[in-house]
Order: structure tokens, then C-alpha cells, then sequence
């Protein structure tokens, strides 16, 4: 999610206080798919660090019942909930975390803070024009600084504007090489397609991480992973998103990337018993989703069609209430599992209208030949020129033969 880092900040600080290392960090994978020494980055134990992080958000709320927050404390309040509900793929902590924004805004209009973090929620659930004016009125308020432009550069790579969230990066990385600066560049050079120069800076970041929380760590593993799934290189990827498990076991994403991986490399068991869990406790509905696509490959048609049918239930759902953030994912789920490329193709272009990056253009080409619209798949590719990504070259070239368009 875009701001991640400022939330990431607050953790590192926090979350793990007063705890000792208690296990050691599984370190990046080098370009000769090495592990580095297990004995480096000693951090503490995942389950440990996610318990406490709910009692420092249980301890803050019951504050509030011996007199009024100031404003940092209930940003603050925010802020954890929504990096609990990212790790645990919760929606309800994401519209929980938004719901105090707004009613923080309501009482201190006047406080850049206040906008600042309902910046931050409103990001999240991919309402990006609002965020950008949300950041626009904080700096007027007088809040400036890394938070303000770190929310800003997230935005900017959420929407594919990839050139000035560098602007920001870049700079940052510069002038402050730690942890928080260098992985945040690293992602928005995984998204640029510059994968040598995005490995360089996803290998750097670890060392210069000074803390005992796994929370910055996992998500560096993980966002690490992303981009070798993306360039193809599984095994690496699997990897990754291994030592980002392991770090931190209820971290749901990592665990359920992973099961994607194992999936596509054959151990389907492994899959499922990684995706299982993950889809009766997590309000995501991408496990259920893949879930019932290995199933339905594996020929287990009948808990297939249930865990389709509660992916469905819950994608219909979240689409009417925040249809800019799951739209993606919705149209992934019609064109696997859900087997509805008409409507797959819809939810693709409210995607892509929203976030029109390369991985946008990819599902809406992917869309539109499965729903056999070789007429929009011919005009987007008309607007194209090289990708980043092998696997949308893979639909260019299923696309292509009935375009008049080549592409470079």
C-alpha cells in the first residue's frame, strides 16, 4: 500500500519495545541465490512482535478512556491499526483506521496531522485524488517533511507516475541511506522495470537496519519476491517470500504468494495447505480465490466451487464499498476461478483508470482477449511501447496477431 513507510517508521520504534532478538533475520537473496549468514539481523520472534503490537494498540485506546487524545497519539492509534490489518490482510482494520481519520479530521480540521492521516487512508483504499489533496492541505496546515513526501512518492507509484515519485525517492535514498529510504526506492525501481538496479537496493536496505522489529523486514522480503515472481524467477521468489513467512508467520500476504509459487512450481499440497488457513480467517478474498483455482486445476471440483463462491460473495461486497482498491484483484479472480471474462473486463478498466501502470495495462489486455474484444485489446495496444514484465509480453504476443499495431 502507498505510505507504507510511514506507518513502517512508527513500528520499528514501537511494536517491539523493550524485546529482546530473539531470532535471526533471514537475509535477502543475493544475484547468486545465496542466503547470507543466518546470524545477521537478530530480530525478534514474529508471533512475539505481533503481540505486541496489539497491546500497544490496546494500551493507547484505553487512554482515551482517562481523557482526550491529542492528536499525534490518535494518528498514531491509526496508523498501527492499519499496518495490523496490511500484515493480516484485515479490511476491517483498514475501515477502522479510516474511520478514525475521518472523525480526527472532523475534530482538529485545522491540524495538518489530522489530514495528514486521513491522507494515508484514503491512499490505502486507492482514493488517490483525495489523498493528493489531503497531502496538498496538510502542507498548507504547516506538516512537511519525510512523512508528507514518502506518502506522496507511495501515491505517485501507485498511480504509475513513476518519474516523480523519483524525484522523491531518489533524494531521499541519497541524503538518508537506511532501511526506509533505500527499500522504497528499490520498489519503485522493480516497477520501473529496472531489476538490477532494484536487487542492488533491495540488498542494501537490510544493512542498514538498526532495530529488533521483523515488521520492515518481512515486508522488504517481501516486496523483494514480488519482483522476481514478476520477472518469472520462482524459485527465487519462493525464497523470498519464505524468509518473509518465516520472520513473520501471520503475515498473510507473504504466506499466500508463496502458496501461489509453490502452485505454479507443482507442490499443489503445499499450496493448499499454506491457503487453507489463510481463506477462513482472512477477510481478503484473494486465498479463498486462489484457493479455489488450484483446487479446480487439482480436479476437486466441489470445494472448489465453495471457496468460489465465497471469493465471489466477498469480492461483490468489497466492490461496492471500495471498488477503486479491489478492483484488480476482483478482475483477476472473474478470469481464473471465477470464469466471467466479460465481467473480468470491467473491473479492469475501473482498475486501469485508476492506476493506469504496466501491471494495470496487463490485466486489461488479459481481459479483453479472454473476452474475445480483440478491438480494445488492438486500440490499448495501440497507446503501448515495451513493458517491463515477460508476462505481459506474453499477452502481447497472444494479442498481436489480430492487431494491425507491432509493438517494440
Amino acid at each position: 500500500m502507498s505510505g507504507v513507510w510511514l506507518i513502517l517508521a512508527c513500528l520499528c520504534v514501537s511494536a517491539c519495545r523493550d524485546q529482546p532478538p530473539d531470532h535471526p533475520a533471514a537475509a535477502p537473496l543475493r544475484s547468486d541465490n545465496a542466503p547470507r549468514s543466518s546470524t545477521e539481523l537478530r530480530t525478534t520472534d514474529g508471533t512475539i512482535a505481533l503481540d505486541n503490537l496489539q497491546a500497544q494498540i490496546e494500551s493507547e485506546q484505553r487512554l482515551a478512556t482517562y481523557g482526550p487524545l491529542t492528536v499525534k497519539q490518535r494518528a498514531g492509534i491509526a496508523a498501527l491499526i492499519s499496518m495490523r490489518g496490511q500484515f493480516l490482510g484485515s479490511i476491517t482494520d483498514y475501515e477502522q483506521a479510516e474511520a478514525l481519520a475521518n472523525d480526527l479530521v472532523r475534530d482538529a480540521p485545522n491540524d495538518g496531522r489530522a489530514v495528514l492521516a486521513r491522507a494515508q487512508a484514503r491512499s490505502t483504499f486507492h482514493r488517490f485524488a483525495a489523498a493528493l489533496a489531503d497531502l496538498d492541505a496538510a502542507e498548507r496546515l504547516g506538516v512537511h517533511g519525510p512523512p508528507v513526501e514518502s506518502l506522496r512518492a507511495g501515491i505517485y507509484q501507485a498511480m504509475g507516475r513513476y518519474d516523480e515519485a523519483l524525484a522523491i525517492r531518489q533524494p531521499a535514498a541519497a541524503a538518508r541511506p537506511d532501511i526506509e529510504t533505500l527499500a522504497a526506492e528499490a520498489t519503485l525501481r522493480a516497477d520501473r522495470g529496472e531489476i538490477d538496479a532494484a536487487e542492488r537496493l533491495f540488498t542494501e536496505a537490510p544493512r542498514h537496519y538498526r532495530d529488533v522489529s521483523p515488521f520492515p523486514l518481512a515486508w522488504l522480503y517481501f516486496q523483494q519476491g514480488l519482483m522476481w515472481m514478476r520477472e518469472g524467477a520462482l524459485n527465487r521468489a519462493g525464497a523470498l517470500f519464505e524468509a518473509a513467512h518465516t520472520r513473520l508467520p501471520a503475515y498473510a500476504a507473504a504466506q499466500g504468494h508463496l502458496a501461489e509459487v509453490e502452485a505454479a512450481l507443482g507442490r499443489r499440497e503445499r499450496a493448499v495447505a499454506l491457503l487453507r488457513p489463510l481463506a477462513q480467517r482472512a477477510e481478503d478474498p484473494d486465498y479463498a480465490a486462489q484457493l479455489a483455482r488450484i483446487l479446480g486445476d487439482a480436479g476437486d471440483a466441489a470445494e472448489a466451487r465453495r471457496w468460489r463462491d465465497v471469493a465471489a460473495a466477498r469480492y461483490d461486497d468489497l466492490i461496492r464499498r471500495h471498488p477503486e482498491a479491489f478492483a484488480d484483484h476482483a478482475a483477476e479472480f472473474w478470469l481464473a476461478a471465477g470464469n466471467d471474462a466479460q465481467r473480468a473486463l470491467a473491473l479492469a478498466q475501473r482498475n486501469l483508470e485508476v492506476r493506469p501502470t504496466p501491471r494495470a495495462f496487463e490485466l486489461f489486455l488479459h481481459a479483453a482477449v479472454a473476452a474475445h474484444d480483440t478491438a480494445r485489446a488492438c486500440a490499448t495496444l495501440a497507446q503501448l511501447g515495451p513493458q517491463p514484465w515477460p508476462s505481459f509480453r506474453a499477452v502481447v504476443t497472444r494479442a498481436a496477431p489480430g492487431c494491425e499495431h507491432s509493438q517494440g
